[in-house]
């Protein structure tokens, strides 16, 4: 029955990840928007002199704003000249790159853009295979995370001197720059892109009535102390509402934060912290502060929203999207605040790869590069519900400004983006998947058993060191790790 429940949550985990990274429009169900030619091996491109850009290629200047005149991002060299040609293919879960495209034609006439829609679940296995064979894998691919592919060879790195990614460096958070590197943090497999950082929605209107802090900034400070925790738990628990969704968010929340592995591959879940957390999620299991359902995509919890049972629950920051669909005549009743406890975390992420095989690198680079960054191209993502990892996009005003009428007309990417650098750096390993079970089994025991949280950790860092031991050597071996 344990195990059952162990495999039920990580579906979940899964499920929110995947539908919190589709950047809140529909998947395909695996059909392909044009079929894939790799085939053709078209012209080289011109490596020339660094061509400048706006970012802002298109008028797109409504996005987010008024549609009135707006400051431009600061410019852009980009690495290819816009007489670069060629012709490639790319793959991605999302639709809303054709939009995209229609920008990046404007700088990049010369190039043709085979864009591949995979559902992705089947995308990331058909990367992997193609990737692994050799052949049949796409110039560039929007990817959830690098560690599947991060093996030497597979995939280009970016800081290469033909790419010089490196010089974005500075143009974002450490966190967001560190998460596409390798396991050794040497190799950049993919640029930065968006981010979720992990963010706290509430019922303004329900905290209200409660007597507790309502308005966004008092309620964040409120909430980053222990004590005021349990207050608002045990206020909202005797009315018949739960402040939390699943019960164990704020230990599993700081697990996220940190990772399985650091660089060395050496554990990083048991420490100090994390028993706090794990001895503070008992307390609140007590109190009864969640349904152990999920608001969002289960019809029990979709309903305990629509009658006011949910007052808050932490989610990556398109968690408002996902709201607007599921309870749309709650607009203006809610409000985004800071995660408790300290708990910062980004929970979502994807961002875009150039397999080695690819033989049109630089067509491919001037591609990826101009989706990654190019602020016409921000216009579009931010319809959609993406939070971007880039300063120079996050400081122009029609981001800052940008209100949401949902969350009752809050600036929602502006108080997002104060997050961002609080975030720890951590590194994702191709391990990480296999910790999961590992940990999450031992943690719910802990919880449905109150087993001392201090033994609980110890035993899960034994568990793993000892089960996945063969294939860290494996994987430090094969990453140069001493």
């Amino acid at each position: 029955m344990k195990k059952k429940k162990s495999l039920i949550l990580a579906f979940v985990v899964l499920v929110l990840l995947v539908t919190a990274c589709s950047s809140g429009t529909p998947v395909s169900t695996g059909g392909e928007t044009e079929p894939s030619n790799n085939a053709a091996e078209p012209p080289s491109g011109n490596n020339a002199e660094p061509t400048e850009s706006t970012g802002n290629s298109g008028d797109n200047s409504a996005a987010g704003g008024d549609g009135g005149e707006q400051a431009p991002a600061e410019k852009i060299a980009y690495k290819y000249d816009p007489a670069t040609t060629g012709e490639i293919t790319f793959w991605t879960w999302d639709a809303m790159f054709k939009e995209v495209i229609g920008e990046f034609k404007k700088v990049y006439p010369n190039i043709k853009v085979n864009m591949v829609q995979i559902e992705i679940g089947q995308l990331h296995d058909r990367l992997q295979t193609t990737i692994a064979a050799g052949k049949g894998a796409p110039d560039v691919s929007h990817v959830l995370g690098v560690d599947r592919y991060g093996a030497p060879g597979l995939l280009e790195d970016l800081l290469d001197p033909k790419y010089d990614m490196g010089r974005y460096e500075d143009k974002t958070a450490p966190y967001v720059w560190e998460r596409w590197k390798s396991v050794d943090g040497k190799r950049l497999l993919a640029p930065p892109w968006d981010i979720g950082p992990a963010v706290f929605y509430y019922r303004e209107d329900i905290y209200e009535q409660m007597g507790l802090p309502s308005d966004p900034e008092e309620l964040g400070e409120f909430l980053q102390n222990e004590d005021n925790v349990f207050l608002a738990a045990q206020t909202l628990a005797a009315n018949g509402i739960y402040m939390y969704e699943w019960r164990d968010s704020p230990a599993i929340q700081f697990g996220d934060a940190s990772g399985y592995f650091d660089s060395e591959m050496n554990y990083l879940r048991n420490n100090e912290r994390m028993v706090e957390l794990l001895d503070l999620v008992k307390r609140g299991v007590q109190i009864g502060w969640a349904p152990q359902k999920s608001v969002l995509f289960s019809d029990e919890g979709k309903e305990l929203l629509k009658q006011g049972k949910v007052a808050s629950f932490p989610a990556a920051s398109n968690g408002s999207r996902h709201l607007a669909n599921v309870v749309p005549e709650q607009k203006g009743k809610w409000r985004a605040t800071k995660v408790p406890l300290g708990v910062n975390a980004s929970l979502v992420g994807s961002s875009f790869v150039i397999p080695s095989q690819s033989k049109n690198k630089e067509a491919a680079f001037a591609f990826l590069e101009f989706i990654a960054v190019d602020e016409a191209a921000w216009k579009i993502y931010v319809k959609n519900a993406v939070q971007s990892g880039w300063k120079h996009i996050t400081s122009l005003p029609w981001y800052q400004d940008y209100e949401n009428e949902f969350l009752g007309g809050q600036k929602e990417f502006a108080f997002y983006d104060t997050l961002v650098d609080s975030i720890p750096v951590r590194r994702y390993t191709p391990l990480d998947g296999q910790a999961w079970p590992i940990y999450i089994d031992l943690i719910n025991q802990s919880i449905d058993k109150n087993i001392d949280s201090k033994t609980t950790l110890q035993q899960i860092e034994t568990n793993t060191l000892r089960q996945l031991g063969p294939e860290i050597e494996k994987l430090k071996k094969e990453q140069g790790i001493e």
